[in-house]
């Protein structure tokens, strides 16, 4: 430990990102009672709700928190003289944990299912369960370049910042010349980079210190930048997609999301520098710390547990039709999900912790790159084609055992003296 005190402001967005995640999700469907019973529909916006999409829309802030984050980690690095694999394997093994155990729990689930008969109808519904993954495949790549990405930042300042949103721009106004939208999938590799270089400049003080009329500047250009890209340039107007709107900023991303965050970066800034919590009541700091630690796997199986949440009731309306309004109604789902997450969460949190693997003296950093490789191969194969094992469906066999492998080889290479024992 560094002993250096924890930025409660950065774990507070961190947090929200996710919890907000979670709520939105139990907004995009509606529950209705028809004559064959229970039936999902998509929820559609009234359009007076996008601008609030975009203030509700946090998920910048977590990219902005792994690049503050990942600066502390690669500083502290840097100080006690550790070698790569040290830091690959310190933030890998933290990730193998919620990753094995959900992919291991679809993956059997739907295998059955698969095995049993309905191939197709389960290998589309793993595959649509394990859309989240992109969040899992672009951070696992995230984290493995940070090292270059601080070292970058401290180097050329601003420079790579430019050149990311330059390229961002660049993949927008192709997807949106030959109108495909598949096309702002390379916006993956760019604007969510972008973002983490905004979190590495604010560890760095760039909105924390100096002139007040920074974070100000930052809070309003970016704002002012997505409502030109929106009204002056036909970017969505929605930062999430709804049903009529399907295709919105956020997945795949557009350049208005690093825009987004550019605000978000003033804002965090001016909260920071009010002081307004700079001190937190001991229970509110542990409780914040407990939820930053599991935030992963409440972002992995929170749209399970919206299922269970919203079937309970759905339950329960079918046989009170009379009380079905309230049940079904959105804050009663959305209050049921958390407290199912709530109550599951600390649950699948210590199965989980059982599964990542100790940190030992010495690290390998050979199989700590091997490792890294297979668990991004492994996730972005799983995010395309879900977690059927079955010989029908090479894609997501290869990616299932992709993770099983790499989260086996991520054990070995931090823990050294695992293999040097076997030698």
């Amino acid at each position: 430990m560094s002993g250096r005190p924890r930025n409660h402001v950065i774990d507070l967005a961190r947090a929200l990102s996710v919890l907000v995640v979670v709520v939105f999700h139990t907004l995009l469907y509606r529950i209705v009672l028809t004559g064959d019973g229970p039936t999902l529909v998509p929820w559609a916006a009234p359009t007076w709700l996008y601008p609030l999409s975009w203030v509700l829309m946090i998920m910048p802030l977590f990219f902005v928190a792994g690049g503050f984050a990942h600066t502390l980690t690669v500083d502290r690095m840097h100080r006690e003289g550790s070698s790569p694999g040290h830091y690959l394997a310190s933030r890998g093994r933290r990730l193998v944990g919620p990753l094995a155990v959900f992919v291991t729990f679809c993956a059997v689930g739907f295998s059955l299912v698969a095995w049993a008969g309905w191939l197709d109808q389960a290998s589309e519904f793993s595959r649509l369960l394990m859309q989240l993954l992109w969040f899992i495949t672009t951070y696992l790549g995230i984290v493995a370049v940070a090292p270059g990405a601080v070292r970058l930042h401290d180097r050329f300042g601003v420079l790579p910042m430019l050149v990311l949103a330059a390229l961002a721009a660049g993949v927008d106004a192709w997807s949106f010349a030959v109108d495909r939208y598949e096309l702002r999938y390379l916006n993956l590799f760019l604007v969510w980079p972008l973002v983490h270089q905004f979190g590495i400049a604010y560890q760095r003080g760039w909105w924390r210190r100096g002139p007040l009329w920074v974070p100000w500047a930052s809070l309003v250009a970016g704002s002012a930048l997505v409502a030109v890209l929106v009204f002056g340039f036909g970017y969505p107007p929605s930062s999430v997609g709804f049903a009529d709107l399907p295709i919105a900023n956020i997945q795949p991303p557009t350049l208005a999301m690093a825009a987004l965050a550019l605000a978000q970066c003033g804002l965090v800034a001016l909260v920071e520098r009010s002081e307004v919590l700079a001190t937190l009541p001991e229970a509110v700091e542990r409780a914040l710390g407990v939820l930053n630690t599991v935030m992963v796997s409440v972002y992995l199986w929170h749209i399970p547990l919206i299922g269970v949440a919203g079937g309970v009731l759905a339950l329960v309306a079918v046989a009170a039709p009379q009380a079905a309004p309230v049940l079904l109604s959105p804050l009663v789902l959305a209050l049921a999900s958390l407290g199912v997450v709530a109550a599951a969460i600390p649950v699948l949190g210590r199965l989980e912790l059982r599964m990542i693997p100790p940190l030992g003296p010495r690290q390998d950093t050979t199989l700590a790159v091997l490792a890294f490789g297979l668990l991004g191969f492994g996730t972005l194969l799983v995010w395309l084609t879900g977690t059927v094992v079955h010989p029908g469906r090479p894609g997501s066999t290869l990616g299932v055992l992709a993770i099983w492998v790499g989260s086996w080889t991520m054990g070995r290479a931090a823990d050294r003296s695992q293999v040097m024992s076997r030698e």
